[in-house]
């Protein structure tokens, strides 16, 4: 979906049409941008952007409260529409899925036809724009989806796969970040050409495990199925505060409060699905947006523990803290242990 949050409440509100919109919370509560439409973007302004920031770029934005029940009800109406053509479909998030369409028999069986119908009728139902990325596979067809941006479609062929990934920037890359993309260039890696000139020893050398996966994603190899029913990796909650906490004290106590509303989300989850537990962490963002996580085995959410963990985290900076979050994650195979929640 193009802009979804944006785009929806723009749709709810015409008068917002041909504006710069922002999604997200106020600037005097420290909120962020969770979505923006492409007059905002034309500022500078983009997702995860403190709301000040954006105010700054662009002093006309006008911002919108969240409304995830809204989006979440057109995500599933939208969702409806894919089930017509197929049921091997992989949410990413409430705007964004892989659809497997491999043994559809509508539109001759034509993905590019089968897409073009999909975003038609999401608009005729909805008034809400779609783009779309067809090719052979999920690494091609998510990078494909960006190529016409907004409201359009792009096609890669298995035809055309070598010669589309010879000059793709390996920024388009999932998995290659910052501090990769970073690496690739001090390399002399600009392309996925670029890529391909070193062989699997040696981009393990350089990039470790994640080596191997860019060996045959620099040649548009991906084997990933598209998984109807995914498995959640981790659960975690966390909160931006009005004013920094500055001592390592104030980070501390915080956890209680904390804790509380994340054992309530624990519970609520492991209550639809149960999974076993395997380590605790904690997300700490200083007040020069410097972020640093710790994480320790456990098999249980543990108050003390995650105290430990943000002592651990501070002590690495020791600056005031704007954001505290506390996590879990999940083993990805039931070994057998016991579920155990703490009493409060």
């Amino acid at each position: 979906m193009d802009c979804f949050y944006a785009a929806v409440e723009t749709r709810e509100n015409p008068q917002l049409k041909g504006k710069p919109v922002a999604v997200g919370g106020r600037p005097e509560s420290r909120g962020v941008v969770a979505a923006c439409n492409y007059e905002a973007r034309a500022f500078g302004v983009h997702s995860a952007m403190p709301m000040g920031q954006a105010i700054k770029k662009c002093p006309q934005l006008i911002i919108v409260g969240v409304n995830i029940p809204l989006y979440r009800q057109i995500s599933n109406e939208i969702h409806k529409i894919f089930h017509e053509y197929t049921d091997l479909i992989q949410p990413l998030s409430l705007d964004e899925a892989y659809l497997d369409v491999s043994d559809c028999k509508q539109c001759k069986g034509s993905a590019t036809l089968i897409a073009a119908e999909i975003r038609q009728k999401i608009w005729q139902k909805h008034r809400l724009n779609a783009s779309a990325g067809i090719a052979p596979n999920k690494f091609l067809a998510k990078v494909a989806s960006d190529w016409n941006k907004p409201n359009g479609q792009f096609v890669i062929t298995p035809e055309n796969v070598d010669s589309f990934v010879a000059d793709l920037p390996v920024k388009k890359i999932f998995g290659v970040g910052k501090v990769t993309n970073q690496k690739m260039q001090n390399l002399g890696i600009q392309t996925c050409a670029d890529l391909q000139k070193f062989n699997q020893q040696q981009l393990h050398q350089h990039f470790g495990k994640f080596g191997y996966q860019l060996y045959n994603l620099a040649r548009g190899i991906d084997h990933r199925e598209v998984i109807s029913e995914s498995i959640r990796k981790s659960l975690s909650i966390e909160d931006t505060f009005l004013h920094d906490k500055t001592t390592l004290k104030e980070c501390i106590d915080e956890v209680e409060t904390l804790f509380e509303s994340f054992i309530k989300r624990l519970e609520k989850s492991q209550n639809k699905r149960p999974l076993p537990i395997k380590s605790l962490y904690v997300k700490l963002k200083f007040n020069n947006f410097q972020t640093t996580t710790a994480q320790m085995s456990a098999y249980a959410p543990d108050k003390e523990i995650f105290k430990q963990l943000v002592e651990k985290a501070w002590c690495r900076i020791k600056r005031p803290v704007r954001l505290i979050g506390l996590g879990v994650q999940f083993s990805e195979e039931n070994d057998g242990r016991q579920l155990d929640l703490p009493l409060l």
